[in-house]
């Protein structure tokens, strides 16, 4: 035969396998609707997750200069920009002040209601437009009338003091009057998250209230539009670049419109990641699924594998063939989920964009749907190449036999090196693509750790039902399928309840014992002990702490400078704004030492710092390491004297960097105090004190704990719903497998019920038989399961978040009950068909 005609007569060879698989599919989908559903919904739930990120980023992207406010925003905290720094941004194109600080605004009844300031020059906003209502000109409704200035205020503080649009309140020493409601601002995503409604007035409205006092915690904002002929990305990157040149001392957090908000993106990404993970977990407890619709639809072709192999069939062609059926299946699946996934960034920017607090750009994330198809593709050959592997060496004979005697024999090693290199590749994937891969690689190791103990707790199981349950154990047992499904589920659900719980408790329940009512900030340096004075002498019973504060942005640590520093993950923040810093003769209270000596009182030498040991840990400073921070403008290098434990849980006032008194001697700073009912006080108590102090003390900031740590609390619950509806949809897939698992044993359970009646056992005694092994499958899975996601909670908890972990017995035996339910009742209900066989056609097929 000539080449031309070996390559010709090769092609149909090659192409058998898929010409048989082809042919097989023509009888349609039966038995393959579990591995369909799996595939889907877990590839719809990652490419939803990615595409909707995608659309996020572009957003954020895209609306980079409304959100910042400008090209370029540079911030101060406790000072104004010098007349230089104003000279230097003034050349560089237009440019907008704006100052931000927490206040008290107190209503003509003496109602106080803390409120997030902001007071805006004139060309304020320089992107992007201020929403009112009524809608009318920004310079009108600040500008000063009848006595008053003028503010648009947040609805939520018109609600919280009874006011309507027209009434006056007092902020510090000046009448404020509340002209217009403020339904949006431009840049308020670059802000971050507030403890109390926007109240927006004009720069002379905030210099007539007294609130601008040396040391007070106010952060100014200037924003900077470079010209419309040069406002190129190449233009931004060289004025930034001036400013620290130029201005190298200034102090000031520049940030540009590539990076409006870093902090936002940040909890994007994070958020995003957490949801992809979810949405492999879906994929993941999927594959026991996929693996028990391989193994039933290789049983239910157990004759025509047989009569290919006695047909000369070669072991390798029977595999090809049902790999490609399976990974053809896999692809189909996965396109419901692609198109649902694709469209939901769309369905959200149309229904819900004008309600959405953050832009989202909808499009055709290619690269994002490719990926989702991709870990579908990969979870779907990880669950069947056992299997599959498993046919290349059965004889016919085994094949034939298989109703009665299982084949249990491992695979050829080179399908055990597929399925490893197969779970390898998907794992990869998860940890390169993460936007914390120490979190992926957790999750990783936790999959596969629970995947193995759960087959190996099913393996001890079924040795152990060998004596005492011999139905759990017999050829073709659910055992392994319902321990993998159910307990994959479940440990999910136990792991999202337990974390929830915490969460709950940590922010929404009842404070830390000895826990402060109350923090107060920009205490006037001079007024301190007369402030002092005042709570004791209207709140005798209770404890004041008050020590100086003012904020510091680290420069340099040990020698390198700060954008060039690589933290570790949790030490990240301390290097992205200013930090409230102090400075104490003595180790503060809720904090241990644990190297190194305090200095003594009264020390006059170079100055030192004590660092709070973990985030000193995440810098790379251990003792006598130098450290640079920008306080009101001058760089200020300090040696690491100490490092110490702090109790964070107890809400004290406690600081990363507590510094010798020596070093900002003569520096103007302000005060925070703590307040601390002995007996936790009452809200009339707070309420009182807090509208005698708003008289006495009107520039004063008053925060009551429990309203910050309800405001804290609330966005944990929602960021929990987001999760919850994740992880509904994995305990979705839990449930279809579960169910699928039970209709894959379902022929085996035809032929033990026909058998069994005909040697007289009664229907009621059957029933009974079934519901034992089903309760006690379920029992013996849901312990294991509550074990497994405790753990896995406590770790996210402990180690990822660093809070208390406790444990909460209810929601997880309620989760494990209702666990156990579902699969008796499921069961129960594949047990009562079976038993609707007669046992006359069933006999003469055996």
């Amino acid at each position: 035969m000539t080449a031309v005609g070996v390559g010709v007569a090769a092609r149909p060879r090659r192409l058998l396998a898929l010409r048989f698989a082809a042919r097989e599919l023509r009888g349609g989908l039966r038995g393959f609707s579990v591995f369909i559903l799996c595939i889907a919904l877990g590839v719809m739930a990652i490419a939803a997750v990615s595409s909707v990120a995608s659309g996020l980023a572009d957003g954020l992207a895209r609306e980079g200069r409304v959100i910042l406010g400008g090209d370029l925003a540079f911030t101060l905290s406790l000072r104004e920009a010098s007349a230089a720094e104003r000279a230097f941004l003034d050349r560089q194109g237009q440019t907008s002040a704006a100052a931000t600080m927490r206040a008290m605004a107190r209503a003509e009844d003496g109602r106080t209601a803390l409120v997030e300031l902001k007071a805006i020059d004139g060309a304020y906003p320089l992107y992007g437009d201020v929403s009112l209502e009524p809608q009318q000109p920004l310079a009108t409704v600040l500008a000063p009338r009848d006595g008053a200035f003028g503010a648009a205020a947040d609805p939520a503080l018109l609600t919280r003091l009874d006011l309507t649009p027209g009434a006056r309140l007092a902020l510090g020493s000046a009448p404020i009057e509340i002209r217009a409601l403020l339904a949006s601002e431009p840049d308020k995503l670059a802000g971050g998250i507030g403890f109390g409604p926007r109240l927006l007035i004009s720069d002379a409205a905030l210099r007539a209230s007294g609130l601008l006092q040396p040391g007070s915690i106010v952060r100014w904002h200037y924003r900077l539009r470079l010209p419309e002929n040069d406002a190129s990305d190449a233009a931004v990157r060289v004025a930034a670049a001036a400013a620290k040149t130029e201005l190298p001392e200034a102090g000031w957090d520049v940030r540009s419109r590539s990076n409006a908000s870093p902090s936002l993106e940040q909890n994007v990404d994070r958020f995003t990641q957490y949801l992809t993970l979810v949405g492999l977990t879906a994929l993941l407890v999927g594959g026991v699924g996929i693996a028990n619709a391989v193994k039933s639809h290789l049983d239910r072709r157990r004759d025509a594998i047989a009569t290919l192999k006695a047909l000369g069939a070669t072991g390798s062609r029977v595999f090809a063939i049902y790999l490609t059926q399976v990974l053809a299946l896999a692809a189909l699946a996965a396109l419901p989920g692609l198109a649902i996934g694709a469209a939901l960034p769309f369905v959200i920017a149309n229904v819900f964009g004008a309600a959405l607090p953050l832009p989202i750009a909808p499009a055709l994330h290619a690269n994002d749907l490719g990926l989702a198809l991709l870990y579908g593709l990969l979870s779907a050959a990880v669950f069947a190449l056992w299997p599959l592997g498993r046919v290349h060496d059965v004889p016919v004979s085994a094949l034939f036999r298989d109703t009665v005697a299982s084949d249990r024999r491992w695979p050829r090693p080179r399908y055990i090196v597929a399925t490893a290199l197969a779970a390898c590749s998907l794992a990869g994937l998860a940890v390169a693509l993460a936007y914390d891969r120490r979190i992926a690689a957790i999750f990783v190791v936790a999959a596969v750790a629970i995947f193995v103990l759960l087959r190996l707790v099913a393996t001890l199981f079924m040795a152990l039902a060998r004596l005492a349950l011999a139905n759990l154990h017999r050829p073709g047992a659910l055992t392994p399928s319902v321990v993998l499904s159910l307990g994959l589920g479940l440990a999910l659900l136990v792991t999202v309840i337990a974390i929830d719980g915490n969460l709950r408790r940590q922010f929404l329940a009842a404070l830390p014992d000895k826990a402060p009512s109350f923090y107060f900030l920009d205490i006037p340096a001079a007024e301190a002990e007369s402030f002092a004075a005042f709570v004791q002498a209207h709140s005798s019973y209770a404890k004041l702490e008050r020590v100086p504060m003012l904020r510091g942005r680290i420069i340099a640590s040990n020698g390198v400078a700060a954008e060039r520093l690589k933290p570790s993950a949790d030490a990240a923040w301390a290097l992205q704004s200013d930090r409230g810093i102090t400075y104490a003769d003595e180790v503060p209270a809720g904090s241990r030492l644990v190297e190194g000596e305090w200095w003594k009182p009264g020390y006059r030498g170079p100055p030192l710092v004590s660092f709070e040991k973990r985030i000193a840990d995440g810098l790379g400073l251990k003792l006598g390491d130098p450290i640079t921070v920008n306080v009101l403008g001058r760089n200020i290098t300090a040696t690491v004297a100490n490092l110490r434990s702090v109790d964070w849980q107890s809400l004290g006032i406690n600081f990363v960097m507590v510094f010798s008194p020596n070093s900002f001697a003569g520096a103007p700073h302000t005060d925070i105090a703590t307040l601390t009912f002995a007996d936790g006080g009452t809200t009339a108590e707070e309420i009182g004190l807090l509208r005698a102090l708003s008289h006495a003390f009107p520039a004063v900031t008053a925060v009551r704990v429990r309203e910050a740590l309800d405001a804290v609390g609330q966005i944990v619950v929602n960021l929990v719903l987001a999760i919850r509806g994740a992880t509904a949809l994995t305990l979705l897939v839990a449930v279809l497998v579960l169910g699928g698992a039970l209709a894959a044993g379902h022929r085996h359970r035809v032929y033990d019920a026909v058998i069994l009646k005909t040697l007289g056992a009664t229907r009621g005694q059957l029933l009974a038989a079934y519901t034992f092994e089903y309760l006690a499958l379920g029992l013996a899975t849901a312990v294991l399961a509550i074990a497994a996601g405790t753990a896995a909670a406590a770790y996210v908890i402990i180690k990822v978040m660093n809070l208390p972990f406790v444990w909460l017995p209810g929601p997880s035996l309620l989760a494990a009950a209702g666990a156990i339910v579902a699969t008796v009742v499921l069961g129960l209900i594949g047990t009562l068909m079976a038993l609707s066989h007669r046992p006359g056609p069933v006999l003469r097929n055996l």
